[in-house]
Parts: C-alpha cells; structure tokens; sequence
C-alpha cells in the first residue's frame, strides 16, 4: 500500500510518549495513520482510538490499520467534541494515557487539487470535513470587508492585511473567486515574499477560518484542563505556525502553575496545589537536518509535551 504522507518529528512524537507501557492513546488528528501506526508498532501493549472528520483518510487509515486487529479503533468527528465524549466515560478515562495532536493538513489532502488548499488548486475549498458548508470559497466570496481584514489580521499576521482584503474585494466585483489558482495569482501579483509563496500566509489564514482550527485546539485543552488525565498520561501537540504554538505553550504554561491567584495579588490566598503536572521539554522539539531533506514541509513543525501529575 502506497503511503500518502509522511508524518512529521515521528522518532519525536514516539520519544514523548515511550513511558506508555499499556492503556489507551487518542490520536486526534489520525489523517493517514503514519504516526498511529509507528506507536502501535513500538508499543506493542497499547490501543489506540484515532479521530478525523475527513472521510478519505478515515476509509485510507482503517484499512492500513487493519494489521493491528482490535488495538485500533476510530471515531469520526472534530476531535474537541469526540475527546469530550470520551473523557465523560470515566471507566474509559481511567485507561487513557497519551493524547497525539497533529496541528496541520496532510500531505495528500494539501497535493490533492480537488481539496482545494494548493495554490494551482482549480478550486477553492480547504474543508477537512466536505460534509459542511462553510467553505473558503463561501469566506473568499461573501464575508464583509471588516470580516476579511479580521481573519487575515489575526488567522494570518499579514502586515498589509487591510490592502489584501481590498483588492479581494474589488476583485470579485468583476468575478467570483472559483479556484483557489485565481486567488493566488492575484495575492502574487500585488504582494512579494522572499522566502515563501506570496499566498501563504493568507491560504493559512482561510484554512484556519474555514475549519475552526484554532477554536479546535482551544477546546481541547480546555477540556484536558477540566478532566486531568491520571498521572504519568502525556499530551503531545505538534504545530505549524505561532498561533497554534502560542496557544500550546500559554496552556500547559498554565497547566504547570502551583498557584493560581491573581498576578496583581502580593501573597497568595489560594493554597497552591492547583498544578496539572509538568511541560516535558523546555523548548519545542523541531526537525532535524535529515528530516528537513526528506521532508521540506517539516521545517515549521513544534512539538511540545506535557506529562499529568496527580490530579
């Protein structure tokens, strides 16, 4: 079986959680099993549960993932509401002991130009779940002015985001944006980048919007906050861009804090003991030079760890 994918800081990812002996892993972002398959075959004693809500990788996955029998099960859905579900079932929480998060878009979804998230796309798309409506298509052609200058301004850290917003604008006074080919010639004709294409920044900006990405993540920790996993569980999350990263690092940040008064409070009043656990690396693992060769699409990758303590 052809693999479409190659999944990023894998020896990273299985290093994070190689205290797991036995129990249950959630993969929340399965796509095409690279990094559950890899984890099923080191640890050999673990079962993991993978979520995606992209029935292509989902009817890809589970037969790749057939090998394993019963130690592989899935779920279809957004992953912040399926881990919610899970975690309600207390018997099953008990079992739990690593959550993966794989904060990005497969290779195959982002080379399959029916998807519509490459640049030479003859659409434009970017939906995970092609079930839903809102599209980046829906964004490109019908969101205000003001909506357009938000969603680059804070999905995309574009600096001249107000100009970006304007010239879609006028631009589809004359025609609707069909193809995300069209969209992209236009951001590099009126925009330059040194390094990157000029549509980066702004295709990643639409796929955040599009697919809710950031509010996916916030959720999830949110919920991992709420529901601490046993002591000695794991959560790894693995991102692309600042944003994700920001929102990784300012939550197990919280996670780790003994004491959670008010900064502006000079002696404490809430007793301590309020911390999750502890952040297992310092700084983000990122890839090494052999994988940046393999694999060029590897050199934003983060991954941060965090380990439950008693809870």
């Amino acid at each position: 079986m052809d693999i479409p994918h190659i999944p990023v800081l894998l020896e990273q990812v299985l290093d994070s959680f190689e205290t797991l002996k036995s129990g249950i892993l959630i993969d929340c972002t399965l796509g095409f099993g690279g990094h559950t398959h890899a984890l099923l075959e080191a640890y050999p004693n673990l079962e993991i549960i993978g979520i995606d809500q992209d029935s292509d990788a989902l009817a890809f996955t589970t037969k790749r993932l057939s090998v394993f029998g019963e130690r592989f099960s899935y779920k279809k859905g957004r992953y912040s509401a399926v881990v919610r579900e899970l975690l309600s079932n207390k018997a099953l929480q008990e079992n739990i002991v690593g959550i993966l998060a794989d904060i990005g878009v497969s290779s195959m979804q982002f080379d399959n130009k029916e998807r519509g998230f490459c640049f030479d796309s003859y659409m434009l798309d970017m939906r995970m779940d092609r079930e839903q409506h809102l599209s980046a298509k829906e964004i490109v052609n019908g969101a205000s002015l003001n909506e357009l200058e938000r969603i680059f301004r804070d999905f995309g850290e574009i600096r001249e985001y107000k100009k970006l917003a304007r010239l879609i604008v006028e631009e589809r006074k004359n025609a609707k944006f069909t193809s995300a080919k069209h969209l992209s010639e236009l951001i590099a004709k009126h925009f330059k980048h040194p390094k990157i294409h000029p549509a980066t920044q702004a295709f990643q900006a639409l796929r955040i919007a599009v697919n809710d990405e950031l509010g996916e993540l916030e959720r999830l920790l949110q919920t991992l906050g709420e529901n601490p996993l046993k002591k000695g569980a794991r959560v790894s999350v693995i991102t692309f861009h600042s944003l994700e990263d920001r929102i990784t690092k300012q939550t197990f940040r919280e996670w780790e804090r003994d004491c959670i008064c008010d900064c502006n409070i000079m002696r404490c009043i809430c007793g301590g003991g309020h911390s999750k656990g502890k952040s297992l690396y310092k700084k983000p693992l990122c890839a090494d030079e052999s994988e940046l060769r393999e694999n060029p699409r590897s050199r934003s990758a983060k991954l941060r760890s965090f380990e439950f303590g008693e809870s």
